[in-house]
């Protein structure tokens, strides 16, 4: 497994936002974390990124126990839903901060930059700063500024909740063939099923900051094994969705 969470429990307050939380992710899949607000899924994503400790349970990144490690040494990339980017930096100096920060080579430094505007499509683009970008182009920026020094792993919070509707669907459709044409293991919150559905290779359902169900999209809305994830999770919805994804793969082929 690239991640595991075993049996993790957080408190903040007498709140209990982690509940004996255990799940694994494979090298390479993208994943998210699906449920309402409060169910705890940006805390467990804290809880990986190194922002808080668990109160109990164990914290694993390729086998290896990182509950103490700090974040900056866990090689984990942050796509935030508010972008984050600093604003008088250029897009190209905001997808090169990381680098610096790890003291790279001028030329080396160019060339990732120049790799991630491809990647990104705004390879002529890298001059302008965030405030005369769209917002699916600051999320695109924030995308690559995350993956500039190679993560092992790339936490996502709820990454298209600040763009609007149209766009929000043509942007997770890129970022999910991103992140295969990367092949960076991935996870992402998200209280949207539609998005979790469409994006997700897997979906770990989340209620009251416990696991209520883990599987394929697919599995979740066929076989809903607790009464939350029934209620939850729009069957119907789902299937038209699949539907539709179908028509667009024939259509592209």
């Amino acid at each position: 497994m690239q991640i595991e969470m075993r049996h993790v429990n957080k408190a903040f307050d007498g709140f209990h936002a982690s509940r004996d939380v255990s799940f694994g992710v494979e090298s390479g899949r993208l994943a998210a974390l699906l449920g309402p607000s409060g169910s705890g899924k940006t805390t467990i994503l804290r809880m990986i990124a190194g922002l808080d400790s668990p109160d109990s349970g164990d914290i694993l990144i390729k086998g290896e126990r990182v509950n103490n490690l700090p974040g900056s040494k866990r090689g984990i990339g942050l796509v935030f839903q508010n972008y984050a980017l600093f604003r008088y930096m250029t897009v190209a100096d905001n997808i090169a901060f990381g680098l610096k920060v790890q003291k790279k080579g001028k030329h080396e430094i160019k060339a990732r930059v120049e790799e991630l505007l491809e990647l990104i499509s705004m390879k002529e683009l890298g001059r302008r700063y965030p405030y005369q970008l769209s917002g699916g182009q600051r999320q695109r920026v924030a995308f690559a500024r995350a993956l500039a020094p190679n993560p092992q792993l790339l936490l996502l919070d709820e990454p298209f909740a600040a763009i609007d509707a149209k766009i929000r669907r043509e942007l997770r459709r890129w970022l999910k063939e991103k992140i295969e044409m990367v092949g960076i293991t991935s996870i992402f919150v998200t209280h949207d099923q539609e998005e979790a559905m469409e994006v997700a290779d897997m979906v770990i359902v989340m209620n009251e900051g416990a696991v209520e169900q883990i599987g394929t999209p697919e599995n979740i809305c066929r076989n809903p094994r607790t009464g939350f994830v029934k209620d939850f999770i729009d069957v119907e919805r789902f299937e038209a969705l699949r539907l539709i994804g179908k028509k667009r793969y024939k259509e592209n082929s």
